[in-house]
C-alpha cells in the first residue's frame, strides 16, 4: 500500500484520544533495568505528555508537549534538586513540542511557528499576563512529522526540523520538507542545513568536533526489519541524507529509489554512522559530558527510543547508548543502557528526551506516564 494517509490519520486520532482520556501510566521505577551502579528516580510526576527539556541557568526545568498542548515550568529555586512546583506557562497551542532555552529567553516551537517569551525566569509568578513574541511563523504547517525538536548549536543559530509530510514521498513544491533548518535567533536567515531527513526529533553537537548528530525515524510498510533507524552525522551544510530515495546504508527505497535528488545532479546520499534497530523511534538523544558517570561514559551518545507501534513484536521503549572508539572517534557499540519500559507486547512508558544536570546525572521525560525521571550514579 503506497503512501497510506488514511491509516496515519487514524493512528493519529488514536494517540489522541489515547493521551486525552487515559489516566497517567503508573511509573513502575522497579521494573527499569540499568547498568550496576546507576539508579533511577522519579524527578518530577504530574506532566502529561511530557516531551522536549529545556534548563535554564536559574534550575528552572521546562517540558513541551504535543498532547495535552501545554508548556510546563518546573522551578527549583533552593536547588534540592527536586522542583518546587508545576506552572502551566501556556495552553490551547499548536503542537508545541519544541523548547529551548537561550540568553534569557524560552522559544517554544510549534507546528508552522516559533515564539520567544523574554524574561520568562521573572515572570514565573505571572504567567497569565506573558505576551509570546513571535520569532518565525513561515514555517509549513502540515502536521504529519510536523512537531518540532529544536535547540541552539554551538553557532548560536536555532536548529529547526520541518519532518517529511507522508510516510515516504517527493514534495517538489516544497524543499524545506524532509530538512534540518536553522535560522538567526530572531528568526531571520531561515535556510535548510542538512537535506534527505525524513523525521529527525533530537540531535546534538559533539562535545570536541561540534559536529551535528541527529537521529532519523525510518519510513513504513516496508516489513518489522526494514529500514532501520538512524543515528546520522553533519559535519557541514549541504548533506543529504538519502530519503526518500535511500535508506539504512544506501539501500536503494522500493518505490523512490530509481529516482534522483536535485534534478539528477549526482548528489552523494550520506549513509548513517550507525542503523539504530528497525521502527525503534529513535528521538532524543544526547553526547555525554558530565563526570558523575564513570570515564567510560564520557563521550557516549544516549538515545531515547520511544518504541515501534507498527511491528509485529515491538521493540525500543528504553534508553540505548552508543560508544566510541578513543582513537579514531568512529562508533564502536550500539547497546541498551536502560530497559524495562515494555514487558513483552505492553509497555507503561515511552522515554522521550535527555538533558543532562549540573551535577552531571540525566532528565528523561516520558510522555505515555507524564513525568521525568533522573539516572544518576554511585551514592
Amino acid at each position: 500500500m503506497k503512501n497510506p494517509a488514511f491509516l496515519y490519520l487514524v493512528l493519529a486520532l488514536y494517540l489522541c484520544i489515547l493521551f486525552a482520556v487515559r489516566t497517567e501510566a503508573q511509573p513502575d521505577l522497579s521494573r527499569l533495568k540499568l547498568p550496576p551502579g546507576f539508579k533511577v528516580s522519579l524527578y518530577a510526576e504530574g506532566v502529561p505528555g511530557a516531551r522536549q527539556l529545556a534548563l535554564s541557568p536559574e534550575g528552572t526545568l521546562y517540558i513541551g508537549t504535543i498532547v495535552p498542548n501545554k508548556v510546563y515550568a518546573l522551578p527549583d529555586r533552593n536547588r534540592d534538586g527536586k522542583p518546587d512546583r508545576i506552572i502551566t506557562l501556556a495552553e490551547n497551542l499548536n503542537r508545541p513540542n519544541g523548547v529551548a532555552f537561550h540568553n534569557g529567553a524560552l522559544y517554544v516551537a510549534e507546528i508552522g511557528r516559533i515564539t520567544r517569551y523574554d524574561g520568562i525566569e521573572k515572570n514565573l509568578d505571572r504567567v497569565a499576563s506573558l505576551k509570546p513574541t513571535v520569532v518565525n511563523q513561515e514555517l509549513p504547517t502540515r502536521e504529519w512529522h510536523g512537531y518540532k525538536y529544536i535547540r541552539f548549536g554551538p553557532d548560536g543559530l536555532l536548529y529547526v526540523p520541518v519532518g517529511a509530510p507522508c510516510n515516504v514521498c517527493v514534495v517538489e513544491d516544497e524543499p524545506r520538507f524532509a530538512t534540518l533548518m536553522r535560522m538567526n535567533a530572531d528568526g531571520r536567515n531561515a535556510h535548510v542545513f542538512a537535506s534527505g531527513i525524513r523525521n529527525t526529533v533530537g540531535f546534538d553537537w559533539h562535545p570536541r568536533t561540534k559536529e551535528l548528530w541527529f537521529t532519523d525515524n525510518g519510513r513504513d510498510y516496508l516489513g518489522n526489519n526494514l529500514p532501520p533507524d538512524e543515528l546520522n552525522c553533519a559535519p557541514r551544510k549541504g548533506l543529504h541524507f538519502g530519503f526518500p530515495y535511500r535508506y539504512g546504508m544506501n539501500v536503494p527505497d522500493p518505490e523512490f529509489g530509481y529516482l534522483k535528488p536535485d534534478d539528477g545532479k549526482g548528489q552523494q546520499f550520506e549513509a548513517p554512522r550507525v542503523p539504530l534497530g528497525p521502527h525503534v523511534a529513535s528521538l532524543g538523544m544526547r553526547f555525554y559530558t558530565g563526570s558523575q558517570f564513570p570515564a567510560e561514559y564520557q563521550g557516549s551518545i544516549l538515545i531515547c527510543e520511544h518504541g515501534s507501534w507498527n511491528r509485529s513484536k515491538k521493540i525500543g521503549y528504553r534508553i540505548s547508548r552508543v560508544t566510541f572508539d578513543k582513537k579514531t572517534g568512529e562508533p564502536l557499540k550500539y547497546q541498551p543502557f536502560m530497559e524495562g519500559f515494555r514487558q513483552e507486547e505492553t509497555f507503561w512508558g515511552r522515554p522521550v528526551d535527555l538533558l543532562q544536570m549540573p551535577d552531571g546525572s540525566i532528565l528523561i521525560s516520558d510522555d505515555f506516564a507524564g513525568c521525568v525521571y533522573r539516572i544518576s550514579y554511585g551514592k
